[in-house]
């Protein structure tokens, strides 16, 4: 009756409501029916056939220990950093590996080509027997003869530097001269080096500090005289000597005496200064250094004697017309400051520092011109020497009062070298007339641009952004500004667009007051009178005097290229000294070498730790 079940199994039929279900379901569409059995029988057969529905997949994960992450996502990274290395690291690793030059330092501004020609020209003026390699060719040996007359110097005075345009030896700005380049050369050694005249500079300074030590007895340690000078020049003289002769070094043929002096408190200051200077820039060379830190000693024992404190030059018509001192109080505090950082000798730093100093050298009375640094005038390098320490080493009681007040009257020097304060007058051009407007006007330019340039890496080495003129704030770009546009004016950018350094640009002086610049190096001997005709041609020097400073342009920025015009047109070696040390202040040469500044430390190594307390004066301490 019923029909079978092909799958196994049977059909239970419930009693009840379940048989009217199957009465009611008797009387439908049997085709319906069949096709819905057979469409069931199907689905059976195919789970039957195939078997169970496949399960879904589930997801692998990785335990890092500190976080789950699906191991795909972690495949996928890997994959990422292989990539990566692939298309980035190892290219970078194979231009590494290739071999490749290392990066030289940036290309030489205008100050660093100009330093290199006002270096030269201390080569041009030098005295003596030359070396080979003297570089400039149209010198020879000279003075050879020079201090015969000196029966007590052994060897006599050979050697050293002709002071201008005119063959005379004057010791005190020769002696200023060194002092200048020493300190630029402590200061900036990296920068000297980065351009590569570190061995040059060292040389120029050896060559003039060798002869220093020839004009007193040296190896003594008390000393009664000193020579101030070779050579000499009446005004409006008619006998031959080195301003009424016009003659090349080589071809002198008149007397050149020597000028001894038993009072030199200024002198002996200033070249016990160049030689303790020389000392700090020579401490690689223990002997040479010794030898010159002793001799500054004893000079400088020689100047402070008491009896003996008139200035050099008084009552001397060869030396007064042309370098007198008008104060030695001065070179006292440059020379005790430079002893001081040259042996630590404690005694010196307290002589610098007692306030009786500063005031016989009327250093804190806000005179105008003891604020512009000179050969004759050491107060504002003294008081910036001497802020050195106070910057640096702040060494406090007994010696810090001194110390502000130089700081302070510093602060105030530079102040004045601004316009817009109008201590001093400018030429129209932009020219500081340091020295109102008289002859040579660029040497106090460039003296006191070096000072500026110095103050402002100073500050900057303490990290200190600057200073209050009253109550205007000058920054340290301000002085750098200041100085840079001294050194543009003299290196062309003026109104006359002329350079005032021979051979540097294309328009520079060509008629100098110089006798070897002048006069032909042809072969011929001119005597004394014959070399007239090249003091008085029109046409231009035969000889080049590569880096020479002349004097510069007047008050109205007019300059006239002559012989004649001495004032103007004749190079100094305080000149080149000044722009020399101002150039290697200002430059930016060398910075990409990793030079600093200033080097902080050469200074000091000679200064002891700890400051003792300075012990009282002597009952015979007369400043």
């Amino acid at each position: 009756m019923y029909s079978g079940n092909q799958w196994g199994g049977s059909f239970e039929i419930a009693d009840g409501a379940a048989e009217d279900d199957h009465s009611r379901n008797m009387d439908l569409d049997r085709g319906a029916l069949s096709r819905q059995q057979h469409h069931e029988l199907d689905e059976t057969q195919q789970s039957w056939l195939l078997g169970p529905p496949e399960a879904k997949k589930k997801d692998k994960y990785v335990d890092l220990g500190c976080v789950v992450v699906k191991r795909k996502l972690l495949w996928w990274a890997f994959w990422c950093v292989v990539a990566a290395f692939v298309l980035i690291g190892l290219p970078i690793i194979i231009a590494k590996a290739i071999p490749h030059k290392k990066p030289g330092p940036p290309p030489p501004d205008q100050y660093t080509e100009a330093l290199h020609k006002a270096l030269r020209f201390f080569n041009a003026q030098k005295s003596g027997r030359l070396p080979k390699n003297n570089g400039v060719p149209w010198r020879g040996n000279s003075g050879l003869s020079d201090g015969s007359d000196a029966k007590d110097v052994k060897g006599g005075l050979v050697g050293g530097y002709y002071d201008a345009g005119d063959n005379i030896k004057f010791h005190f700005p020769m002696a200023f001269s060194m002092t200048l380049l020493s300190w630029s050369v402590i200061e900036y050694s990296a920068k000297y080096k980065a351009v590569g005249e570190y061995d040059h500079a060292r040389e120029l300074i050896k060559w003039g500090t060798d002869y220093l030590l020839q004009t007193f007895n040296s190896s003594a340690s008390t000393i009664d005289k000193i020579y101030a000078q070779v050579g000499t020049a009446k005004i409006n003289g008619s006998r031959p000597d080195d301003h009424y002769c016009w003659n090349r070094p080589e071809d002198m043929a008149y007397p050149r005496p020597t000028i001894a002096v038993s009072s030199a408190p200024d002198l002996g200051g200033e070249i016990a200064a160049a030689l303790a200077a020389a000392s700090i820039v020579f401490r690689d060379n223990a002997a040479y250094s010794k030898k010159l830190s002793q001799g500054a000693a004893t000079v400088f024992k020689f100047a402070r004697q008491m009896g003996h404190r008139t200035p050099y030059s008084l009552r001397q018509p060869d030396i007064e017309y042309y370098y007198n001192s008008t104060s030695f109080w001065d070179e006292y505090m440059w020379s005790a400051a430079w002893m001081y950082y040259a042996t630590g000798n404690t005694s010196y730093i307290s002589f610098a520092t007692d306030p009786r100093l500063p005031k016989n050298a009327k250093a804190f009375f806000n005179i105008l011109d003891f604020s512009v640094f000179s050969w004759d005038n050491k107060l504002p390098g003294a008081q910036l020497l001497l802020s050195r320490l106070r910057m640096f080493l702040n060494p406090g009681y007994p010696y810090e009062e001194s110390l502000i007040g130089y700081h302070n009257a510093t602060s105030l020097n530079m102040c004045m070298y601004f316009p817009r304060f109008r201590s001093f007058n400018f030429t129209k051009g932009g020219m500081a007339l340091f020295n109102h407007g008289k002859g040579q006007p660029l040497q106090y330019v460039v003296a006191n641009s070096f000072l500026a340039s110095l103050y402002a890496d100073y500050m900057e080495a303490v990290n200190v952004p600057g200073w209050y003129c009253g109550p205007n704030f000058m920054t340290t770009n301000d002085l750098r500004d200041f100085a840079k546009s001294q050194l543009n004016y003299i290196l062309g950018d003026n109104p006359r667009k002329m350079s005032y350094v021979v051979g540097f640009g294309k328009k520079y002086p060509r008629h100098l007051h110089h006798r070897g610049a002048s006069t032909p190096h042809n072969g011929v001997k001119y005597s004394c009178t014959g070399g007239y005709k090249w003091r008085d041609t029109k046409k231009a020097d035969p000889n080049l005097l590569t880096g020479a400073m002349v004097g510069g342009p007047d008050k109205d920025d007019k300059f006239k290229d002559s012989r004649n015009t001495y004032g103007q047109n004749e190079p100094t070696l305080v000149g080149n000294a000044g722009l020399v040390a101002a150039l290697v202040a200002i430059t930016n040469s060398g910075k990409g070498a990793g030079v600093t500044a200033v080097d902080k430390n050469t200074m000091f190594s000679a200064v002891p730790p700890m400051f003792p307390a300075a012990p009282p004066p002597p009952s015979s301490w007369k400043p």
